[in-house]
């Protein structure tokens, strides 16, 4: 059998990959493949954190640019992330994966307040840990949660899943033409402004050189690809 490259990952999933065909909401059977992804690469013996983020549901920042306020937005979008970690959580342990849900804003009935220490021994317990709730701050979105919860709990990479194969000069789905990245520098991207993540979050991730790499959810198996090692996607590094 193949040895996984890493040892510990954070993948982080957009809300738009939950919603299948129907552009909204959570389609049971993408939700379901996914939980199956993971539990591929837990058998691998790979430490498994992932950040899920609410856009699904419902996007703070496309609230606010129509008029709610800002902070009441991003709050309602936190709460969204809340909802697919949840629901993340009951696909897993449906398929004997144990799950943790931890939040950034504390509802204890539901889920588990983060604490960095308690997310870190879930790992090496070998429990899947889902951070929902962003950072709990208004203004930050989950790709800055991302990094930095990829920093506090040692992540050696992150994984950000996609609707596209990797990184384009241009939205593929839209111009035919448009060029792939292989390999990209954190630079790069912000010089380039390309839109892999938000610019917090690629500073975060540039100035403690932490690798991402971007790949297509869609396709069966590629999670398990990337950690593996193949050429899957693009690769951004510090």
């Amino acid at each position: 059998m193949n040895r996984p490259r890493y040892k510990r990952i954070l993948l982080k999933l957009s809300g738009e990959v939950l919603t299948g065909e129907g552009g909204y909401g959570i389609d049971p059977a993408v939700i379901q493949s996914i939980a199956h992804e993971v539990k591929e690469v837990k058998k691998l013996g790979v430490e498994i954190a992932i950040v899920i983020g609410g856009g699904n549901i419902f996007r703070g920042i496309a609230a606010s640019a129509r008029g709610m306020d800002r902070v009441s937005a991003d709050y309602m979008g936190m709460l969204a992330t809340v909802i697919n970690g949840v629901a993340l959580q009951d696909s897993l342990e449906k398929i004997h994966v144990q799950t943790r849900v931890q939040t950034a804003i504390e509802m204890r009935e539901v889920a588990e307040p983060y604490i960095r220490r308690r997310a870190i021994r879930h790992l090496e317990k070998g429990r899947v840990v889902i951070f929902a709730g962003g950072t709990g701050n208004p203004y930050f979105t989950t790709d800055t949660a991302a990094s930095l919860r990829a920093m506090e709990i040692g992540a050696e990479v992150i994984l950000k899943a996609t609707k596209v194969d990797g990184v384009y000069d241009a939205d593929p789905l839209l111009h035919k033409g448009a060029h792939k990245y292989d390999e990209l520098t954190y630079l790069d991207v912000l010089k380039k402004r390309l839109k892999v993540m938000d610019s917090t979050a690629i500073s975060l991730s540039m100035d403690n050189n932490i690798p991402m790499i971007v790949f297509n959810l869609k396709k069966r198996g590629n999670v398990k690809r990337v950690v593996l090692g193949e050429k899957v996607g693009t690769k951004v590094k510090g």
